[in-house]
C-alpha cells in the first residue's frame, strides 16, 4: 500500500470547539485565583506553549479588561537530558516583563514526564524570582517521572507509554486538533 494511502490510527480527542473551551476554562480559572491582576504574566514554553499562551493572554484580556502580558521562554540548555538529544535547536526566549516578584503561568501543549517543565523552572529562575509559578496545560496524559502536578488543564488523558498526542493549531499552519496515535514502528 503507497505511503498516502495508509489507514491512520490517529483518534482526534480535542477539535477546534473542546480547546476553545479548554482555554476558556483555564482563563476564567487563572482569573479567580489571580485577583492582582497586575502582578500575573504567562510565559509559553518553546514550541508547545507559545500560542497557547497568546491565546491565554487575550481571553484573560476579555475577563479582566487589560491583555496579561505575554512571553515565551526555550529550555532546551535548561534540559536533563540534553546529553542524550543530539544536535539542540535553541529557540529565542523573550519575555517582556520583569519575573521579579511576579505569579507566572508557565503554559505547554502537553504535561507528559514533567521533565520540560522541571527545565522551564529552572530557565524561569534564570530571569528572576518570581512570587510563585503556576502551571496551565491544555492536555495532561499522566505518566510522570517528577513531581509535577498542573494547577489549570484542559483536558486530562490518560494514554499509554507508547501512544503519542500530536497538537496541532491554525497558527502554526494545521486545524485545531489534538489527536492520540500509537508510537510509530521504526520499518
Amino acid at each position: 500500500m503507497h505511503p498516502s494511502h495508509a489507514v491512520s490510527d490517529e483518534k482526534t480527542i480535542l477539535d477546534a470547539d473542546a480547546i476553545q473551551r479548554g482555554l476558556t476554562r483555564i482563563a476564567h480559572e487563572i482569573a479567580e485565583r489571580n485577583t492582582d491582576i497586575d502582578r500575573v504574566g504567562l510565559i509559553g514554553i518553546q514550541r508547545g506553549g507559545i500560542h497557547l499562551a497568546e491565546r491565554l493572554a487575550k481571553l484573560l484580556g476579555g475577563i479582566w479588561g487589560q491583555p496579561a502580558p505575554c512571553g515565551v521562554i526555550d529550555v532546551s540548555m535548561h534540559r536533563d537530558d540534553i546529553a542524550h538529544r543530539g544536535v539542540v535547536t535553541v529557540q529565542p526566549t523573550e519575555v517582556p516583563f520583569d519575573v521579579e516578584g511576579r505569579i507566572i503561568v508557565l503554559v505547554d501543549d502537553v504535561l507528559f514526564k514533567g521533565r520540560t517543565v522541571r527545565a522551564a523552572l529552572d530557565a524561569v529562575h534564570h530571569l528572576g524570582r518570581p512570587q510563585c509559578i503556576q502551571l496551565a496545560v491544555l492536555v495532561d496524559r499522566g505518566h510522570r517521572e517528577l513531581p509535577i502536578k498542573p494547577d489549570f488543564v484542559g483536558k486530562n488523558v490518560p494514554t499509554a507509554l507508547d501512544e503519542r498526542i500530536q497538537v496541532s493549531l491554525t497558527e502554526t499552519g494545521g486545524d485545531d486538533t489534538v489527536s492520540l496515535a500509537p508510537q510509530q514502528t521504526k520499518e
